[in-house]
């Protein structure tokens, strides 16, 4: 029996020290090595402070900025550790009044808006943290932020524009827009004409 514990304990400590710790650390150096912003979690700064990172979506509700898709995180909107979806089916009736709830709201923000709401600003991603909306969410939104801002449509539809992503090696997904990035450009539009 001490032939067997011996050689067994002496492996499992080698294999936990390589996996546990050799490993992990080979990778994340080579991570930071190669892909340092995103090995530090893709942030974005404004005023050499981090405000977001550009792989989460933010909880924008003030008209004057673009909203993301709704979040299926808790117990706060795009909590990066309870990334989830919110494994609500098309039947089951939460989902139906969260969409409702939705809608209303983007609604008494532009009441004069008749567009058809995009499915992606009522309803949440898989993982429940996706920072994009698509081109015509954005398009959705264009009059409200434009209004909140004291801006011609025309000016922020030319800035959603500069901020649309096309597909990944123009093959994969669809175009979108990253929310957070193209509200701090906005931000640091306006406070460059009014400083």
């Amino acid at each position: 029996m001490k032939t067997l514990i011996r050689p067994a304990l002496t492996l499992f400590i080698l294999l936990s020290i390589l996996t546990g710790l050799v490993y992990p650390l080979l990778v994340t150096g080579i991570g930071q090595a190669l892909f340092p912003k995103e090995a530090a979690g893709s942030l974005i700064e404004r005023d050499g402070k981090p405000v977001g990172s550009r792989l989460i979506g933010q909880n924008f509700t003030d008209p004057k900025y673009f909203w993301g898709r709704p979040s299926a995180t808790g117990p706060y909107p795009n909590n990066a550790v309870a990334s989830s979806g919110s494994n609500l089916g098309p039947l089951n009736p939460a989902l139906k009044e969260a969409v409702e709830n939705r809608v209303k709201a983007l609604r008494a923000a532009d009441p004069g808006n008749t567009m058809p709401v995009p499915v992606d600003l009522v309803t949440a991603s898989a993982s429940g943290l996706d920072p994009h909306i698509s081109p015509a969410a954005a398009e959705y939104q264009v009059t409200r932020v434009a209004r909140a801002r004291g801006l011609a449509s025309e000016t922020v539809r030319n800035w959603v524009a500069q901020h649309t992503e096309d597909r990944q090696w123009e093959i994969f997904g669809e175009p979108r827009v990253n929310v957070l990035k193209l509200n701090l450009a906005l931000d640091r539009s306006q406070a460059e004409k009014h400083p």
